[in-house]
């Protein structure tokens, strides 16, 4: 009985934090339209979440279309269809990788860092000194954070999608010998709309992950440098692994 107690216990407590986590997505969200409007809070988190991730989600996009033209070519010789290459390298960036990897980079290097700060804060009353003085910390802290994520993680997607496709040419095409031309009418031919905007929802449901779970996680933290660290790594945990289960279910419907 000691078993299924303890069991109970803590489907019961994980139950309690996802409606915990709920209400705060919806408050942090309903603070978005009252007055007044953090306009410069939200230009200084785009600035964090959207141009200082610009070199890393570069630096992996850039790489991860130069191994998957590598790989896909020598897969695609096999059946003599090199000149799909093109197609095969966009299809994948645009529909999937782009989306998760670029999502992934945010998480490590924004999310954490999100996490992080409000923690800090949390940990030395500096939350409660903006309660004190009439300021609502969720307006203040999290709702410009979670409006930064929004509108920075498509951009930084659509910035991967079009680095990692060029990556993929500078390889198969400077390297390899495909035809330059062969690889950009494949795309053209093969890419339609609902792969775009597929790869734009992703970008935008992603988005909303990472904000939502790193700033929870960070509210919330114990007080106590161990509850940071702790807090702080399982918000990266939890945002990664929700993004590939929400991906698959996105993936399953958009199909």
């Amino acid at each position: 009985m000691n078993v299924i107690q303890a069991i109970g216990a803590r489907v019961i407590a994980r139950i309690e934090e996802m409606g915990a986590m709920l209400l705060f997505l919806l408050r942090s969200f309903g603070w978005l339209f009252r007055p007044p409007l953090r306009l410069f809070q939200i230009i200084k988190q785009l600035h964090f979440v959207g141009f200082k991730s610009t070199f890393v989600v570069i630096l992996t996009a850039l790489f991860t279309g130069m191994v998957l033209a590598l790989q896909g070519y020598y897969s695609l010789r096999k059946f003599g269809s090199e000149g799909l290459l093109g197609s095969a390298v966009a299809l994948s960036m645009i529909r999937e990788l782009g989306p998760v990897l670029a999502s992934l980079m945010v998480t490590a290097r924004a999310g954490s860092a999100m996490t992080a700060e409000i923690g800090i804060m949390r940990i030395t009353e500096q939350i409660d000194a903006l309660e004190t003085m009439a300021i609502n910390s969720l307006q203040y802290l999290i709702t410009p954070k979670m409006v930064a994520s929004l509108i920075s993680v498509p951009l930084l997607v659509a910035l991967f999608d079009v680095v990692g496709i060029g990556g993929g040419y500078v390889v198969g095409v400077k390297l390899l010998g495909i035809s330059g031309g062969s690889y950009w009418s494949s795309i053209e031919s093969a890419v339609e709309w609902k792969d775009i905007y597929g790869g734009i929802l992703k970008s935008i449901s992603f988005g909303l992950i990472i904000s939502w779970v790193c700033c929870y996680k960070g509210y919330f933290t114990k007080m106590s440098a161990e509850g940071l660290g702790k807090a702080t790594t399982e918000s990266v945990v939890l945002a990664s692994v929700l993004i590939l289960v929400w991906d698959y279910f996105l993936t399953s419907v958009l199909l």
